[in-house]
């Protein structure tokens, strides 16, 4: 294994849907950067992402904070020779603990953010209220529920550049190697997870 992260803070404000990403230093200084489009639920409370945000009309500037991890190729390597070799049962094990093993990164880097925030006085110490998200904020990963579109990972990947850890975005919007996951990580303290469909 290879297990990497990179990440990064941003200024950012909200309208409406958008998430609008500023530059922080610069001649551009608090000019728009880049812009996430989330979708907003057709029923019940109406949520989206950019609701967690401070409005461009407030006359605030919020922040939002960035990952991706990966276990690096060389695992990726590794689970496709066993699968070339016939070795199903060594290739699914393998390939099941490099998953679980990214998604812990990513779940630990998260507790690391909230920490660096200093939002993380309320995290349970209870495994179990961990799973039921016993802590503040929420870590949004692309191709889920709440942000289904792949194609934002575009303009994550202008501003985390994961190149320097090995990670690249295929044609399809999905990170590579396999073993990789990215999130937007909201320190909003009523964000949980919604479907947005």
């Amino acid at each position: 294994l290879n297990a990497a992260v990179v990440y990064g803070y941003f200024p950012t404000v909200s309208e409406g849907n958008d998430l609008i990403i500023l530059h922080h230093e610069g001649e551009n200084k608090g000019k728009e950067r880049v812009r996430f489009t989330f979708p907003r639920q057709s029923r019940d409370r109406r949520l989206c992402i950019s609701d967690y945000f401070a409005a461009k009309d407030s006359g605030k500037t919020d922040v939002v904070a960035f990952h991706i991890v990966t276990m690096g190729s060389a695992v990726s390597d590794a689970t496709a020779k066993l699968f070339a070799q016939n070795n199903y049962r060594e290739y699914m094990e393998l390939h099941g603990l490099s998953v679980q093993l990214t998604e812990s990164l990513a779940e630990y880097w998260h507790g690391r953010i909230r920490q660096e925030l200093k939002i993380d006085e309320n995290d349970s110490l209870d495994l179990t209220e961990v799973f039921n998200q016993g802590y503040r904020g929420s870590r949004y990963s692309f191709g889920y529920p709440a942000c289904p579109d792949l194609e934002l990972q575009v303009a994550l990947c202008e501003l985390l550049q994961p190149e320097r850890i090995g990670v690249e975005l295929s044609e399809e919007f999905q990170l590579h190697p396999e073993q990789s996951t990215s999130a937007i990580i909201v320190h909003h303290p009523e964000a949980k997870y919604f479907n947005a469909n």
